[in-house]
């Protein structure tokens, strides 16, 4: 608590640090079956990576709702690609429905605790991540929204982290400067990297104990910690 007590606000990544992505191959494969297109769960899991590796690159075109759909709509193309062919006869909006039924984020165990303690201690929290306009949607899914302050995504910004202008806009609607305020994130790279090169102190939340920070960054298991 040290290096917090100074600071005016938190800057926090979502995946990996505030949610977890639950395995998708099970969910994806049952519903697939019950759209009549029974795959294993190991093809299920292995389309989904071709998809969510096809998103990673994309999700940034995903500024409004219309766009959110048309990227839906893409995801769901590149997964019915990388399906069995039994399963590829699917229509797109149904693939759709069943990728979106099969992608489920919840909050890793400590963080409601940690984010209200954090709220406790006056300070501003703003969630900053690269992740397509609904961001918002799936905090408020999870029960995150009302224990922060804010929340930016790198589809609303039009750049993501490591890149200034996203640090710079979480620090605008925290209200602090950079010597104010402090960035948690489980990425060494977009999140501690680069949030030391604008002048941000940094956090790694390193759950699996095998990453390694940049210089100048410290260390947590958790977000509890």
């Amino acid at each position: 608590m040290t290096m917090i007590g100074r600071r005016r606000a938190v800057l926090l990544d979502a995946l990996g640090t505030l949610l977890e992505l639950e395995d998708p191959g099970p969910p994806l494969a049952a519903e697939l079956a019950a759209r009549g297109a029974p795959v294993s769960i190991a093809e299920a899991r292995t389309a989904v990576l071709a998809e969510m590796a096809y998103y990673k690159a994309h999700h940034d075109e995903a500024s409004d709702e219309e766009r959110l759909a048309d990227l839906r709509r893409r995801c769901a193309e590149v997964l019915r690609d990388n399906l069995p062919p039994a399963a590829q006869a699917l229509e797109v909006p149904g693939l759709t429905a069943a990728l979106l039924a099969a992608l489920r984020f919840r909050p890793y165990p400590e963080v409601p605790e940690a984010l209200t303690a954090l709220g406790d201690r006056g300070l501003r929290l703003v969630v900053v991540s690269n992740w397509d306009v609904s961001l918002h949607e799936q905090l408020r899914a999870a029960g995150l929204d009302a224990l922060v302050d804010g929340a930016l995504s790198s589809a609303e910004v039009g750049a993501g982290k490591p890149h200034p202008a996203i640090f710079a806009r979480a620090l605008e609607a925290a209200g602090a400067e950079p010597a104010d305020a402090v960035m948690v994130g489980d990425s060494p790279d977009t999140d501690v990297a680069g949030a030391l090169a604008h002048g941000i102190a940094a956090v790694l939340v390193d759950r699996g104990g095998i990453a390694t920070p940049p210089p100048g960054a410290h260390v947590l298991p958790s977000l509890a910690e």
